[in-house]
C-alpha cells in the first residue's frame, strides 16, 4: 500500500534542498550527516587557513539574514476573486503581502522559472518604509504591522545602512532561486546604497555574474533642490543568474538610427559606408577607375581594408562595393545592410546610459493621466521598464517585481505585449503600506499602496485596449489574479502530525480554520505541490461534491465533507498526478478503508495527499 502523504502547509525547505544537492554531488564531504566545510574546500585545492584578514563584507545582523532567508514560512496565499480582473483566464498574478514571506511561498511553484526580475526597492533616504523582520514569528509580526501602521521609518532609523542591508539581503537570496539559468535581475537604486547593493549582489549572484550598472537620466533640472550638485541620474544595476547561459542582449534600433538606411535594392535597405578600417590586417592595393592606386594614406601608412582582397573583388563585381570620387579624392565604400529578421536589432551592451527612457516626471504624468490625481510619489516611467523588457524577454516569459509600488512593471508588460503581440506574464508583490492621511491617494479612497497598484493595473489595461482599438491582440491579457498573504489555513494541531498515525488520518476532527474556504485550501495545496498560481482552474461537481481540476487534470482536489466512494472512484478514474482531500473528507470508515484500494485499482501512480 502506498502511504498517503500530508500537505506540508509550509514553504519549501530551501536549506535542506540545497544541502541534499550538495550531498548528492559530494557525499565525501559529509561526516555524521553534517557538511565538513574543510573537506569541501580541499576538493578544489582551497584550504581553511583561518585567515581573519581576508576581504569580507560584514555588518551587524548578517548571520541573522541567513537564518531569516532559510526559515520556512507557515503563511499562505488566499485568493481574492472580487479584487481580480479575469480571475479564471488571466496568467498574471498580484500578491498583497510582505515580500519576504511571499518569496518563500513562491519557491516551490516558481523555482528556476522567472526570466526577469525588476525591483525598485526603498532607497534608504529616511522616508522609505523598511520594517524589521522577525526571525522567530514572521507571520505574527507581519499581521501586527499591517493591522496597525505601515508608514515610512523615522529619519533616525531609515538612514542606518545596517537596517537596509538586513532588509535587502534575505530577499535577494530568495529571489535568486526563482531566476531561470538565463534569467537576469535589474535593480533601481540611487547613490546612497549603490555601493552596498553591489556588494550584496556580488555575494548572492556571484561577482562573475555582474553584467553592468547603467546610468538612468531620471530628471531634467532640479538644481534648486541640490545642496552642492544637481544630481539628475539614478542607477540600474544588472546581474545574470549565469552569464554563461545569458544570450546576447539586443534592443530595437531607434527611429533616428534607421534614418541612415536611405538606399534600398532588391535585397533590402542599406547605406554606403567606408571600406577603410582604423585597425586590421587586410592590406592590399586597390586600383581606381582612373588607374591610380589606393594603398597608403596621406601619412604613408598602409591602409587597412574591411575585407580580404578576394572578398573585395567578389563584392565589387556584385555591386556591393563601389569606388567613387568625393572632392577630388577616391573613396572605397560598401553597402552596410540592415540586419536580417523581422525587427532590426542592435547590441544593448554598447549603451551604458539610459538617456531617453523616460523620467520620474514622466512616471508621475502617467499615473496622473490614469487617476487624475497625484496618488503615488515618484513612480518609475513605463518607458524605462519597457526598455529593459524589450531586449531581455519574449513570449510567455515570467517577469517578477516584488517591490511593485504603483504597478509600473505590470503596466509596462501589458503595453509591450500589445506592441509585439506577445504573452509575457507578470507577478507583482507589494506590502500593503498605508497611505498618509493627508495625501491625495488617501483622500481619493486608497488606504494603502496595494489598492493603488491594483487599480492602476485595472485602468492601464482598459486604456491599453481602448487606445489600440481593433489593432489590440484578441487574447491580450490585461487581467490579474489577486492573492493575499495570510496566516495558515490550518489549526495549530496540524503542525504536530507525528502524533497521528496513518490509520487515523481520515478520522480526525476538521483541522481547517472555520473562516477558510475550499478556494483558500486549493491555493495552499498549489503552493505546496509546486503548481503555478496562474494555472487554469475548473470546478466540477462529482456525486454532489465540489472538485477542483487544476492544470487540465494535473491536480484534482476535493475539500468537501461526507465524500463517498462514488466521488473517490470518479477522481481516481481521471488519473490525476495529484489527488488531495481533507483529513475529515470521508463520509464514513468504510470509504476511508476502501480509499487506497480504489486508487490502487484505477490510478496506482497518482500521488495521494491529505490536508
Amino acid at each position: 500500500m502506498v502511504d498517503i502523504e500530508r500537505v506540508s502547509s509550509q514553504s519549501m525547505d530551501i536549506e535542506n534542498a540545497d544541502l541534499e544537492k550538495l550531498r548528492a554531488v559530494f557525499p565525501q564531504c559529509f561526516s555524521e550527516g553534517k557538511l565538513d566545510i574543510s573537506k569541501l574546500l580541499a576538493l578544489f585545492g582551497q584550504y581553511d587557513d583561518n585567515d581573519f584578514e581576508k576581504y569580507k563584507f560584514e555588518w551587524k545582523g548578517k548571520s541573522e539574514c541567513y537564518r531569516i532567508a532559510g526559515k520556512r514560512s507557515t503563511g499562505t496565499l488566499r485568493p481574492c476573486p472580487e479584487e481580480s480582473v479575469n480571475f479564471d483566464t488571466t496568467n498574471n498574478i498580484y500578491i498583497e503581502g510582505d515580500n519576504l514571506e511571499v518569496l518563500k511561498l513562491l519557491q516551490s511553484s516558481y523555482y528556476n522559472k522567472v526570466k526577469m526580475i525588476y525591483i525598485d526597492p526603498p532607497y534608504n533616504t529616511g522616508n522609505d518604509f523598511v520594517y524589521e523582520d522577525d526571525f522567530k514569528d514572521p507571520m505574527t509580526k507581519y499581521k501586527e504591522v499591517t493591522q496597525q501602521t505601515t508608514k515610512s521609518n523615522p529619519e533616525t532609523m531609515g538612514r542606518f545602512h545596517t537596517n537596509w542591508l538586513n532588509m535587502m539581503y534575505p530577499r535577494l537570496r530568495l529571489a535568486a532561486n526563482l531566476l531561470r539559468d538565463d534569467g537576469v535581475i535589474f535593480i533601481s537604486i540611487d547613490e546612497t546604497e549603490l555601493h552596498n547593493l553591489k556588494k550584496i549582489c556580488d555575494e548572492v549572484f556571484g561577482e562573475e555574474n555582474f553584467v553592468a550598472d547603467f546610468v538612468w537620466h531620471n530628471k531634467r533640472g532640479g538644481g534648486n533642490d541640490a545642496k552642492f550638485v544637481a544630481v539628475e541620474h539614478e542607477y540600474v544595476i544588472m546581474y545574470a543568474k549565469n552569464v554563461h547561459e545569458l544570450a546576447e542582449l539586443f534592443v530595437p534600433f531607434s527611429p533616428q538610427y534607421l534614418l541612415r538606411y536611405k538606399e534600398e535594392d532588391e535585397i533590402g535597405k542599406y547605406y554606403w559606408d567606408t571600406f577603410k578600417r582604423k585597425s586590421g590586417k587586410q592590406y592590399y592595393p586597390i586600383t581606381c577607375p582612373d588607374g591610380s592606386v589606393l594603398q597608403y594614406d596621406e601619412l604613408g601608412n598602409p591602409i587597412s581594408w574591411l575585407r580580404s582582397e578576394a572578398r573585395f573583388k567578389e563584392d565589387l563585381s556584385k555591386g556591393e562595393v563601389r569606388i567613387v570620387k568625393i572632392k577630388d579624392n577616391w573613396s572605397v565604400q560598401f553597402k552596410q545592410r540592415l540586419p536580417e529578421g523581422k525587427k532590426p536589432r542592435t547590441i544593448f551592451l554598447e549603451e551604458s546610459i539610459f538617456e531617453n527612457q523616460g523620467t520620474t516626471a514622466d512616471g508621475s504624468g502617467e499615473t496622473l493621466e490614469l487617476f487624475c490625481k497625484n496618488v503615488f510619489d515618484n513612480p518609475k516611467p513605463t518607458a524605462l521598464i519597457k526598455h529593459l523588457l524589450s531586449f531581455n524577454t519574449s513570449n510567455n516569459d515570467i517577469i517578477l517585481d516584488f517591490f511593485a509600488g504603483s504597478g509600473t512593471t505590470a503596466d509596462a508588460v501589458m503595453q509591450l505585449n500589445k506592441e509585439d503581440n506577445s504573452k509575457r506574464q507578470f507577478i507583482m508583490v507589494q506590502l500593503p503600506e498605508k497611505t498618509d492621511e493627508k495625501s491625495e491617494a488617501y483622500k481619493a479612497g486608497y488606504k494603502n499602496i496595494c489598492e493603488i497598484g491594483k487599480e492602476r493595473i485595472r485602468r492601464a489595461g482598459k486604456k491599453i485596449k481602448e487606445d489600440a482599438g481593433l489593432t489590440a491582440p484578441a487574447d491580450l491579457d490585461i487581467g490579474f489574479r489577486c492573492l493575499r498573504l495570510d496566516e495558515s489555513n490550518m489549526k495549530p494541531v496540524y503542525y504536530t502530525p507525528d502524533e497521528v498515525g496513518q490509520q487515523d488520518l481520515f478520522s480526525l476532527v476538521d483541522n481547517v480554520k472555520e473562516d477558510r474556504t475550499p478556494e483558500d485550501l486549493l491555493f495552499q495545496v498549489m503552493l505546496d505541490l509546486g503548481v503555478l498560481l496562474s494555472s487554469p482552474i475548473e470546478v466540477k461537481e462529482i456525486a454532489g461534491k465540489k472538485v477542483f481540476n487544476v492544470a487540465d487534470g494535473f491536480l484534482l482536489a476535493c475539500f468537501d465533507h461526507n465524500v463517498t466512494e462514488e466521488t473517490v472512484k470518479a477522481i481516481a478514474q481521471m488519473k490525476p498526478y495529484y489527488a488531495v482531500f481533507c483529513d475529515s473528507s470521508m463520509a464514513n470508515d468504510s470509504v476511508a478503508t476502501n480509499f487506497e484500494q480504489i486508487f490502487e485499482t484505477y490510478s496506482p501512480d497518482t500521488v495521494r495527499k491529505v490536508l
